[in-house]
């Protein structure tokens, strides 16, 4: 499949080659019409992508610069609960790594466990918790490149590179352990508690599997989660998907400034 997807990129991008893939969670999207677009594709239109069925997830693949730096953005994920495929972005990853990029940059929607990063913060993953208790490498084989090395998932220097922009673009941004869930019903207060017990300092339902594939793939990773909300329990009332929207809409600004500087930098 991946033959067919890299031949219709050739076919509409003759020559261009990306440097970083980027994934843009939910209500974050906007940031590809920050991209000087060479191309753009529906995941519909590439064979493996996934079809996309939250709402703020558009499902293209853009092509194209932000600054001096090639990108291919990927417009929303399909995550776990949708179907129950942990392997859902398999294909696409894959897409990307073939077409040359070398770093995967993740960004995502999370409830925060601490009381000092409220909803609008930031915070750049320095690691995460699998909590969900699947793997998008289940059934990969055979061979040993399923024993994938998960020490520095998140790349230690792209980290440093990522909080480094944050300074210059003016954007507090916390670090921290970014624990998976497999969604879609959001978190209970007790499972809240026992991530704090784990180190874990925000929560969602994507990312890990991305981040397992990227490495599986050769790709470096650097990920950073935009707080949406306090996780179940810190603070009384119900959650939500629509103020995980209303925050990111909020946010929006500081998240494209952040993305903008960090690529534009990134050599």
């Amino acid at each position: 499949m991946n033959d067919v997807v890299n031949e219709a990129i050739a076919r509409a991008a003759p020559g261009f080659r990306p440097r970083v893939a980027v994934i843009l969670g939910s209500g974050l999207g906007g940031f590809a019409d920050e991209v000087a677009q060479v191309a753009t594709f529906p995941y519909a239109d590439l064979p493996g992508f996934p079809p996309t069925t939250v709402g703020s997830h558009a499902g293209c693949l853009v092509l194209g610069h932000v600054g001096p730096t090639p990108v291919a953005v990927l417009q929303g994920r399909a995550h776990y609960y949708e179907r129950g495929r942990a392997d859902e972005m398999r294909a696409a990853i894959r897409a990307v790594a073939d077409l040359g990029c070398e770093t995967l940059l993740q960004t995502n929607a999370a409830g925060s466990l601490r009381l000092d990063m409220p909803p609008g913060s930031v915070m750049a993953i320095s690691d995460h918790i699998n909590f969900a208790g699947i793997n998008p490498l289940f059934g990969i084989g055979p061979g040993d490149s399923r024993f994938v090395d998960m020490v520095d998932a998140y790349d230690p220097a792209l980290l440093k590179k990522l909080l480094a922009a944050a300074r210059e673009a003016n954007v507090t941004c916390h670090e921290g352990v970014y624990i998976f869930f497999s969604g879609p019903s959001f978190e209970t207060p007790a499972e809240i508690r026992a991530a704090r017990v784990l180190g874990a300092d925000a929560v969602g339902m994507s990312t890990a599997p991305e981040t397992i594939l990227a490495r599986h793939a050769g790709l470096k990773v650097v990920a950073f989660s935009l707080m949406t909300n306090y996780a179940a329990g810190l603070v009384p009332g119900a959650l939500g998907h629509e103020q995980t929207l209303a925050v990111a809409g909020t946010a929006s600004a500081t998240v494209r400034r952040l993305l903008r500087t960090f690529l534009e930098q990134y050599d």
